[in-house]
């Protein structure tokens, strides 16, 4: 069988004008999804699966590689050409066909799990692991998130929107409606990236140029206190199920990238997290409620947080990391599902579909 494997990467000058290679490529969480290439393709069977790899540049171009060490160098390298409705890709070196059985994007964020990639395999014909077109795009954008689950009476922390060109809310106003302290968001970001605490205009205002940095559209949530639970989704359709319920332990006032991803983080993954079992068999009830609400397929993370016995749906990760550290391969694994059994099940879905 052959599986594609995407990854991607960004090559830039900083302000400085020294030369640095940062995986991940478009989107802010390219880091996390190089290290969770590199663990998906350590896990695979190679003795059930022909498998090719590809990252995608900052600008957009596929890339054949033959191992993760030829990313620090891109000179040489081929680019990968889509044939639509044709199942394939041209290596525009040899000018060969690959005809991949199915498509593994381990990608974060922009143009990964927003959609794009989704809908590229879709003209190309060629089966992909994990959610689709519209899913991937809803569960990305975490105010189209919070409206659809809201219509549908699952309870998420009270919000506003801002939209980039808007003008500038109140603090004041915005307190009296969510808050004395608030948090703000870029609306269409993972991993905590372009994230503030705000209690007063002069750092709303910061607030919102940092998030707007990241994307047009901001998220301007209640700050509450609460404790971080994950659940993890695997399958589709009326196959779909849920892990156990994890709890992460932040090692700073709130999960920031650094506390998820530094090597000198003290932020904790408690599995399974210590609560009653009547709230674990609720967040079940109310993830799997969820995913099937976002028309999700394949695999997602569902965040919640619980503050004062009140359970808040926080989010919905169509792509969630799978790193040495990452939440989702984690809780599976405490299920009885291994690394590499996880990601053959992944697969195995995709086809099926």
């Amino acid at each position: 069988m052959h599986i594609t494997i995407i990854t991607r990467i960004i090559i830039f000058n900083d302000a400085a004008n020294e030369r640095n290679v940062t995986f991940g490529g478009e989107s802010s969480e390219h880091t996390v999804s190089i290290a969770s290439a590199r663990n998906v393709y350590a896990a695979m069977d190679d003795t059930k699966f022909d498998v090719t790899l590809c990252f995608i540049t900052s600008r957009g171009k596929w890339l054949l590689i033959d191992s993760f060490e030829q990313v620090a160098d891109t000179a040489g390298l081929y680019q990968l050409m889509p044939i639509l409705g044709s199942n394939s890709f041209m290596n525009m070196g040899d000018k060969s066909l690959i005809r991949p059985d199915v498509i593994l994007p381990i990608l974060h964020g922009e143009n990964g799990e927003d959609g794009s990639v989704q809908g590229l395999a879709k003209l190309l014909h060629i089966s992909i692991v994990g959610c689709g077109v519209a899913s991937s795009a809803v569960c990305i954008d975490k105010i189209i998130t919070k409206q659809l689950l809201e219509y549908n009476q699952i309870k998420t922390v009270p919000f506003e929107a801002h939209v980039l060109g808007e003008a500038m809310p109140s603090f004041r106003r915005l307190s009296e409606k969510l808050g004395d302290i608030l948090f703000v968001k870029p609306a269409r970001c993972g991993s905590s990236v372009g994230v503030s605490k705000v209690t007063n205009d002069d750092e709303l205002s910061f607030a919102l140029e940092e998030a707007h940095n990241f994307d047009s559209k901001v998220l301007i949530e209640r700050a509450i206190n609460a404790r971080e639970l994950e659940i993890g989704v695997l399958g589709s359709g009326n196959s779909a199920k849920a892990s156990g319920v994890g709890e992460v332990a932040p090692d700073a006032e709130f999960y920031t990238f650094e506390s998820k991803y530094s090597e000198t983080s003290q932020s904790k993954v408690i599995i399974p997290a210590e609560i009653e079992d009547n709230l674990a068999a609720e967040i079940k009830m109310i993830a799997l409620r969820a995913y099937r609400i976002l028309g999700c397929q394949g695999l997602a993370r569902v965040d919640f947080f619980l503050s004062d016995d009140v359970l808040y749906l926080n989010e919905v990760n169509t792509m969630p990391g799978f790193t040495n550290i990452s939440m989702y391969p984690k809780l599976w694994r405490q299920q009885g599902v291994s690394y590499n059994n996880l990601i053959e099940t992944l697969i195995n879905d995709a086809l099926s579909k």
